[in-house]
């Protein structure tokens, strides 16, 4: 086995080592990945190197002070290779010791590790193509006519109008029967003859014409003939085509859709918001944005902080504001109602992802987030309750939404009040949009 190939090793084995995606998210840092690569941390593997062999302690090439099994050393690889003194082994970080993945592994490795399976719809139309020819219109140029269309209705027509003309001959030999008599027996007998057709017949009716005492009676000693039985026997002399049988190829239009989406991420900053809810926070809303970053072809996130009032702020800042305010959760759907203005729902999949500890002004969740909720077109609203150690007697927001809202099929409340409540949280919110979806 060769350098190369315990390098390879080496790689597979620290993908495989790697910290438990669940674990990270719950206890890891977050801070070191960004919205387009995550860095997840791996457990230690030592790197292959040489040693010298203690049976040969002589010969060619040993050099001076070099001590049996000291590892050897390689310019460049712990220096820039212009003599600067070697550092101690672990004093700096190298790359080995995190394993990166873009957000599309990411959203499938969680996908796996949580059993879910979201497809995410397409909504913006980006272009129309035209595909096979597989669709039909009663216009066209005749290029396009579909011949084996046309053929189809034709003989269709000619099995549903043809009859057996000697079995209805029979009926003008039946004895005092005129033909207004043969054509109703006929019509009875549901044959597609016309009246015309047994006029004519009547005048060049040869032969006796009291042959039957009644109808009835010709029933019985004459056998009507199928038409599919003798068009076998006689084979199809003419096909009556008419011109609204006629259909031509239409190729089939095609819209090719962009998987698109639209995050609100609301988060509490009020007093009542102290570090460790905040740190749970962010434990569940940013690994939902790098999943929703590797589902979907363009994301964007806005970010709404509020207290009393609402606002929107950057990414960065998202996470550590705090305020001395009061709560009113409305005034961040109030915000984010006028944000999903720029995003028209027919054209884009929408997020709503709240979160806080369920502290909220008296009544505020009943007369206003709720219908708020109800009025803003989303393929989820999610809320996540931060209460390390449990509720306080005040924080109702949760359970308001859950008697509202009951088992809805586009509405997620998760509670967390540690760190590993996070992944039960995340799946929750997600596998309630697998089901809508």
């Amino acid at each position: 086995m060769g350098l190369k190939d315990d390098l390879d090793r080496f790689s597979d084995v620290g993908e495989q080592r790697r910290q438990d995606l669940s674990e990270f998210i719950s206890h890891g840092d977050l801070t070191g990945s960004s919205p387009d690569r995550v860095r997840v941390p791996v457990k230690i593997v030592d790197l292959p190197s040489f040693e010298y062999d203690r049976r040969s302690m002589g010969g060619v090439g040993k050099g001076e002070g070099a001590q049996p099994g000291q590892p050897v050393s390689v310019p460049g690889e712990d220096g820039d290779g212009d003599g600067e003194e070697d550092g101690e082994p672990g004093d700096e970080s190298g790359d080995h010791e995190y394993y990166e993945m873009d957000p599309e592994e990411f959203a499938q490795e969680l996908d796996e590790e949580l059993g879910l399976d979201l497809e995410p719809k397409g909504k913006r139309v980006l272009e129309e193509i035209e595909g096979e020819f597989t669709d039909v219109t009663r216009t066209g140029p005749d290029s396009t006519l579909d011949f084996e269309e046309l053929f189809k209705r034709g003989l269709k027509r000619k099995l549903a109008t043809d009859f057996d003309g000697e079995y209805v001959r029979e009926g003008l030999r039946v004895s005092g029967a005129d033909v207004d008599d043969v054509y109703r027996w006929a019509r009875g007998k549901r044959i597609p003859v016309s009246r015309a057709w047994i006029a004519d017949a009547a005048a060049d009716l040869a032969g006796e014409t009291d042959r039957w005492e009644s109808f009835e009676d010709l029933e019985e000693h004459v056998e009507r003939e199928p038409v599919s039985v003798r068009l076998r026997q006689e084979g199809i002399q003419k096909i009556p085509f008419r011109r609204e049988d006629e259909r031509y190829r239409h190729p089939e239009i095609i819209e090719r859709r962009q998987k698109n989406v639209v995050v609100v991420n609301i988060r509490d900053v009020s007093g009542s918001m102290r570090e460790r809810k905040r740190e749970l926070v962010e434990r569940v809303l940013t690994p939902l944005d790098w999943y929703l970053t590797g589902k979907y072809d363009e994301a964007q996130f806005r970010y709404v902080a509020h207290d009393a009032e609402a606002w929107e702020v950057e990414r960065g800042e998202f996470f550590g504001i705090q305020s001395g305010g009061g709560t009113r959760i409305s005034a961040a759907y109030e915000l984010a109602a006028e944000i999903l203005e720029e995003y028209p729902f027919e054209e884009w999949n929408r997020y709503v992802f709240a979160a806080g500890d369920s502290e909220n002004s008296a009544n505020d969740t009943r007369e206003r987030v709720i219908p708020l909720m109800r009025e803003i077109d989303a393929n989820l609203h999610a809320y996540v309750e931060t209460q390390p150690g449990g509720g306080a007697v005040n924080a109702t927001h949760a359970d308001e939404l859950l008697e509202a809202f009951g088992d809805a099929d586009d509405v997620a409340v998760a509670r967390v009040s540690e760190a590993d409540d996070v992944t039960d949280a995340i799946y929750e919110i997600l596998s309630t949009e697998s089901d809508t979806e």
